[in-house]
């Protein structure tokens, strides 16, 4: 059986759009049988996931995958198959060759749905 390849999000705080997108691209996985998960990472992890987050996705019918924000580790850098990032990183996290920025993402707190559809929409972009 092939090991799943890991995929990792990060944002600043671990608690909101990485929390989204790995929520979502896991579903997406499943749904298409693709050998793939994914990690929700922060850069500096506030102590809790955001509310708006796990309200909003509890209403579209998903949970968060971590019941807490993590920090990135510099073994997940090196491990991932691809790094998505909604912030900027430091030079030591930057091994990783596969490293794409998601900047244009607006602030989960002002509009999870706007967020939301907009982190979908790059995600299903992604795994076509």
């Amino acid at each position: 059986m092939p090991q799943d390849s890991m995929i990792v999000f990060v944002c600043e705080h671990g608690a909101a759009k990485s929390i989204i997108a790995a929520a979502y691209f896991n579903k997406f996985a499943r749904e298409r049988n693709l050998h793939f998960y994914a990690l929700a990472r922060g850069m500096h992890p506030d102590a809790e996931l955001s509310p708006i987050t796990v309200a909003g996705l509890r209403e579209d019918g998903l949970t968060p995958n971590e019941p807490v924000p993590h920090k990135l580790s510099l073994e997940e850098t090196e491990a991932a198959q691809q790094i998505i990032s909604f912030c900027e990183l430091p030079d030591e996290f930057q091994r990783n060759k596969n490293i794409e920025q998601w900047n244009n993402v607006p602030p989960v707190s002002e509009n999870y749905e706007k967020a939301r559809d907009m982190i979908v929409a790059k995600l299903k972009a992604m795994m076509k």
